[in-house]
């Protein structure tokens, strides 16, 4: 997967924005305002910093320890950095964008959540 295919694929999902506010080569997707994908435009290796439950990081930590890492300048308990092109294939790293995007909507207030399910595709 590429990052024009990651970045497709993140404002197909309901109520994603995409934005720059931490620079102007720092693309963050969010749900409702909320952060669960972060990428540079400008690195020539494609890496994604995505949401992860904590127990789940560690795993996949130990399993793909080559394309999985904490987060970079992220809370290492919650974020895992990802190279999606070196050890799994893309549906996997499609499951690791939706479990982050999954994890955000969880934790919205049933409000938000009303407010993201009306929103239309």
């Amino acid at each position: 997967m590429n990052i024009e295919q990651f970045r497709d694929y993140c404002l197909s999902k309901k109520g994603v924005t995409e934005n720059f506010p931490f620079d102007e080569v720092t693309l963050v997707f969010k749900v409702l305002n909320k952060m669960f994908a972060l990428t540079s435009i400008t690195s020539p290796i494609f890496k994604v910093n995505l949401k992860c439950d904590p127990e789940k990081a560690i795993q996949l930590r130990e399993e793909f320890e080559n394309s999985i890492q904490p987060g970079f300048h992220m809370s290492k308990k919650h974020w895992n950095t990802v190279e999606p092109n070196l050890d799994f294939d893309d549906s996997f790293f499609i499951d690791l964008v939706n479990h982050s995007y999954d994890l955000i909507v969880k934790g919205m207030t049933k409000k938000d959540r009303a407010l993201l399910n009306n929103i239309a595709v």
